[in-house]
């Protein structure tokens, strides 16, 4: 579980050096409202996917459903943003439906955090 937590803590990181970079892309280029959208989707959802790894203590279900929103939201950060900025500097996509799909996982990452969240209340309550 461990090596989970690092794993998604690094991407994090990767996540959030990416959106920096963005941001400065963004500032420097004509047109870079695109990029400026990568660089807020990319550093918002690099801060949630640490704090919601940090949730993760043990191996209990409910952990694992806080790593698997983590990893849900970081993968549809990564596509999403890497499809836009890819159409943004190269006008080229990384494949039809990319950035949709991001989205629609990082919706589902999002839900399972809340599933997750529900599930500890009422687990707590038992």
């Amino acid at each position: 579980m461990q090596k989970t937590i690092d794993a998604l803590a690094a991407l994090a990181g990767l996540m959030g050096a990416s959106g920096v970079a963005a941001a400065a892309a963004a500032a420097h280029m004509p047109g870079g409202a695109r990029l400026a959208s990568v660089a807020m989707i990319l550093l918002v959802h690099a801060a949630a996917v640490l704090a919601l790894t940090a949730r993760a203590k043990d191996s209990t279900p409910v952990n694992r459903l806080w790593l698997a929103s983590a990893l849900a939201i970081a993968l549809g950060a990564g596509l999403f943003s890497a499809d836009v900025a890819l159409f943004t500097l190269r006008a080229t996509r990384l494949f039809p439906m990319a950035a949709p799909t991001g989205g629609i996982t990082m919706i589902a990452g999002w839900l399972l955090a809340a599933i997750a969240g529900f599930a500890g209340l009422f687990q707590r309550y038992r």
